[in-house]
């Protein structure tokens, strides 16, 4: 394509003022996940808040009223003081989501957490006054711990930086396997106390296990070294055996077998054990992804700072009469090919070959840039389309999530496909039936 020459004209945009500007958008774009992070980081602490709530309320209620009073009480003002610092972490970035809208499925999920937040007050007066069961609370607290997480999700689709995608797509997998544990540690809870497993505790048992062990693996391909040798450290401690002892105890125990009264407790303490290093896990990952956005925001201030001197001194030197033609197309090692012309406008050659350096500089690093992006972000839209297709075998066939997960996992064997694509199968014939 050939593009015609520009007449000199002082107002005519120009390539330098380009390239400038891609990089105050980039650093733009940095600052704001600087301010993200806080965010992120006051959700992960609130979600930790509400878990404990929740496991404190659930003994209080299955025991009407006898145990975990006074507990209940205190983890009910911690997730409280810690709402108020999720608060303020909001409203220091208010302006900026809501003034350059970054992503309306990012605004519409603050909004549906706020939502959820604000009924908390009357969820917490029901549980104190033991006006609801146990498995009502449970889903109550459940889903408005998955709203927060669901707003890092959202966060991370917003990233144009891969190594930030990777630490955020890292934290999403954490903070589900770590829920998981948790309504994991509500189902073993229900069925110690009782003294046995049903078939569908036994069910809903073995879904958690399995699921938040794929979040898990999802974590490990994704997260900094450091987090991933925590979490690898974990699943190697002793508790982890009993841990698993139990759960083979309670899936196995029949209608003529028995537990012992004081199996609930010793649940309890170590599936809450195991969430409190969770918790240190997912801070490993919070202190990488703000390090890496405090390191990457400076690598792209002294680039702007280095871009700006360079053209400035490039827009100091004497240009010929005769302007220069660059060419300015390339193949995919980067090596000049014969293709598209343009007008270097009466720069000269070295001014010309500069300005051309820097735009295929710069054009080199953003496609790698989304390269490596794509890659992180396939993650993110893999669970989101699985739960798109959980939710249409849910409403196409009368079942709950925890089948509609089982059915997803055997379609996936029968076919010999991993789960993404069986979703994607699904989710696309939904959309040609629809």
């Amino acid at each position: 394509m050939d593009h015609s020459e520009h007449q000199g004209n002082s107002a005519h945009p120009s390539a330098e003022e380009y390239l400038i500007a891609s990089r105050r958008c980039e650093l733009r774009n940095l600052q704001y996940f600087l301010q993200m992070g806080k965010l992120v980081q006051s959700i992960g602490n609130l979600v930790h808040g509400l878990q404990r709530e929740r496991g404190a309320s659930n003994v209080f209620l299955g025991s009407e009223g006898e145990k975990f009073g006074s507990e209940r009480r205190l983890t009910v003002a911690e997730s409280t003081r810690l709402y108020l610092v999720f608060e303020q972490a909001l409203a220091e970035i208010h302006e900026e989501l809501t003034t350059h809208l970054v992503s309306s499925h990012l605004l519409a999920h603050i909004a549906s957490a706020l939502h959820g937040l604000d009924g908390l007050t009357a969820l917490r007066a029901r549980v104190k006054a033991q006006s609801l069961p146990v498995s009502e609370a449970t889903e109550s607290y459940s889903a408005l711990i998955q709203s927060l997480i669901v707003v890092v999700l959202g966060a991370a689709d917003t990233a144009v930086d891969p190594s930030l995608v990777r630490l955020l797509v890292a934290m999403v997998h954490l903070m589900n396997g770590k829920e998981l544990c948790g309504q994991e540690r509500a189902v073993g809870s229900a069925g110690f106390s009782k003294g046995r497993f049903d078939h569908a505790l036994t069910q809903r048992m073995t879904h958690l296990i399995e699921t938040q062990e794929q979040c898990f693996e999802v974590f490990l391909s994704f997260a900094d070294e450091q987090s991933c040798q925590l979490l690898l450290n974990l699943r190697s401690h002793g508790r982890e055996h009993e841990i698993k002892r139990l759960r083979q105890l309670g899936c196995s125990v029949g209608r003529y077998k028995s537990m012992g009264p004081d199996v609930a407790d010793d649940w309890f303490a170590l599936m809450s054990e195991r969430m409190d290093e969770l918790k240190e896990v997912e801070e490993s990952v919070e202190s990488s992804f703000h390090g890496r956005c405090v390191e990457r925001f400076a690598e792209a201030r002294r680039a702007l700072a280095h871009r700006e001197t360079l053209m400035a001194s490039l827009g100091q030197l004497e240009f010929p009469a005769q302007p220069l033609l660059v060419l300015c197309e390339s193949d995919d090692s980067g090596e000049v090919q014969a293709g598209d012309v343009w007008s270097s406008e009466g720069i000269g050659q070295h001014s010309g070959r500069s300005i051309f350096d820097l735009v295929q500089e710069q054009s080199r690093r953003l496609q790698q840039m989304s390269e490596d992006l794509r890659s992180a972000k396939d993650a993110l839209e893999d669970r989101r389309t699985q739960e798109k297709a959980v939710l249409l075998l849910m409403r196409h066939r009368k079942i709950d999530n925890d089948e509609a997960h089982r059915v997803l996992r055997k379609l996936a064997m029968d076919q010999g496909k991993k789960l993404p694509e069986v979703a994607r199968a699904l989710v696309s014939m939904a959309d040609i039936l629809a």
